[in-house]
């Protein structure tokens, strides 16, 4: 196991990686900022000059969910998932793909939610579609990202309202 500030990562089998880290927030709050693109364009990647720029979700099994981020000098990144599975407020499953790969093949990224006394744990599992995926993936700074989206995510939750109206 190895620490990202508030996230954990630990390995499973040889092809997967395990992302964990929890909110003090409810589950529901955790899973609109998952599932609204209003919410996603707040913390998901942006961080170091980039933006999600494009962000389309049609959340239904076969669905597509459309991610382009934008950097301040003009790169850009695509990434297109297309829902396996999803629980209402306890589980998404998407396989993912980037338009200009940088590890070999697609992958299968699980988020999990569960809530204990109002605080949320996500637990995102990542199969990548080998070893040497997984491997390259360990290399780049893509964690460290992860748990800069996740601190952005606790900053978008500590401002939003728990009422249940606040949606």
């Amino acid at each position: 196991m190895k620490n990202y500030g508030k996230m954990t990562l630990t390995t499973q089998g040889d092809q997967e990686i395990v992302m964990t880290r929890t909110f003090d927030a409810p589950r529901r709050l955790v899973y609109d900022a998952w599932t609204k693109p209003e919410l996603l364009k707040r913390w998901l990647g942006v961080r170091g000059g980039w933006e999600l720029a494009v962000c389309e979700l049609d959340l239904r099994v076969g669905g597509q969910a459309r991610y382009v981020w934008r950097s301040s000098e003009g790169r850009s990144m695509g990434m297109t998932q297309t829902y396996l599975e999803l629980v209402p407020h306890e589980r998404l499953v998407a396989k993912e793909l980037f338009d200009d790969p940088w590890y070999p093949g697609d992958a299968v990224a699980t988020v999990e939610l569960s809530e204990e006394a109002g605080r949320t744990t996500v637990r995102q599992i990542v199969r990548y579609a080998s070893a040497e995926a997984r491997a390259m993936v360990l290399k780049f700074p893509a964690i460290e990202g992860v748990a800069e989206s996740f601190d952005a995510l606790e900053e978008l939750l500590a401002q939003r309202p728990s009422s249940p109206k606040v949606t």
